[in-house]
């Protein structure tokens, strides 16, 4: 059986050539009953646009690009999976490009992805999201673009975020409900500044139960197990140790729980744990994770069917959109003994 063309879909559909190419692509000005018609037909004779042709005639590469730097892989799975399948639900690839935010080259790296790969649009994660010289570039190209979790400057663009300051709120909550009134804290990037809700979170909640926040309990991190290893020494080093450390990510938490297994600590006995995100790590380590459930994938896949929207000239939902986190108790958290 030959492969179904463009013509076959329309004379099967019985609409124009045109009509056939405007539904493929997603664009507007088609009625329900049209669209379902030709979409029927699509499926019938299992026809495949040709993305070439597709470029020419829309002057679009039906690519996404999706910028990111991020220690945490999970994390960085997480919103390539929800990313993905926005961009597949509507016939598009996703180009994923990991960037150093550091980088003295950076604007120049993103540049030259502009001209060569020739997306349709991007989608920017912390840092990359608050970084104002790539902003810039990308205003100056009139690219549409995307932002996941922006701190500052968020009139720029759409953008999708959570609610990290009162997650973390919650979850501090949790740890002086059960008890604990020493609590650490490792804090996330500093150059993320996303993360910063969270510990604000932290010491608001502290606060409100007349606890003091201590420098000597709250600890950098980088976002790393690597660093959440390091600051949980620091932590189980003083005199007296916190009774509960809560990390703010889950990476740098189950490496502060290798630490407290390391010198022989129980968990949650002697210290209780706690994370954010909800990455896979959480479940996959013991005791499993007590832990703030961020939506990242329908985060990443909810920025891109932003950037489709504007990248296809609809009217956008909304310029900005904020899911919610919740908690999620597991066993590396219990009441304070003792």
């Amino acid at each position: 059986m030959s492969k179904a063309t463009i013509n076959h879909v329309a004379q099967r559909a019985g609409v124009s050539i045109k009509t056939v190419s405007r539904v493929v692509n997603n664009e507007p000005n088609v009625s329900p009953a049209t669209r379902e018609k030709v979409l029927k037909a699509v499926e019938e004779l299992a026809y495949q646009p040709n993305p070439s042709a597709r470029s020419l005639a829309g002057k679009r590469t039906f690519v996404l690009g999706l910028l990111y730097d991020n220690p945490s892989a999970n994390y960085v799975i997480d919103v390539q999976n929800g990313a993905l399948a926005a961009s597949r639900a509507q016939g598009y690839d996703l180009l994923i490009h990991p960037c150093d935010h550091r980088s003295p080259t950076l604007i120049q790296e993103v540049a030259e992805l502009l001209d060569q790969s020739r997306v349709d649009g991007l989608i920017l994660t912390p840092p990359l999201s608050d970084l104002s010289a790539v902003l810039e570039r990308l205003i100056a190209s009139k690219l549409p673009f995307v932002r996941i979790a922006p701190a500052v400057d968020k009139h720029l663009s759409p953008y999708v975020a959570t609610n990290d300051r009162d997650a973390a709120y919650q979850m501090t909550l949790q740890l002086l409900t059960l008890g604990h009134k020493r609590i650490g804290f490792i804090c996330g990037h500093p150059d993320h500044q996303a993360v910063a809700g969270r510990y604000q979170g932290y010491c608001a909640a502290l606060g409100d139960h007349g606890i003091e926040v201590q420098e000597k309990y709250v600890v950098q991190g980088y976002n790393s197990f690597e660093s959440g290893e390091q600051a949980a020494r620091k932590l189980l080093a003083l005199t007296p140790r916190p009774t509960a450390i809560f990390a703010a990510n889950d990476d740098m938490a189950a490496g502060t729980m290798m630490v407290a297994h390391q010198l022989g600590l129980n968990i949650p006995n002697d210290i209780s744990v706690a994370g954010f995100d909800d990455t896979p790590v959480a479940h996959q380590i013991w005791p499993s994770l007590t832990t703030v459930r961020q939506p990242i994938q329908t985060m990443a896949q909810t920025a891109a069917e932003l950037l489709l929207t504007q990248i296809q000239g609809k009217k956008l939902p909304s310029a900005d959109t904020e899911l919610e986190s919740s908690l999620i108790l597991r066993d590396s958290t219990g009441p304070m003994l003792g």
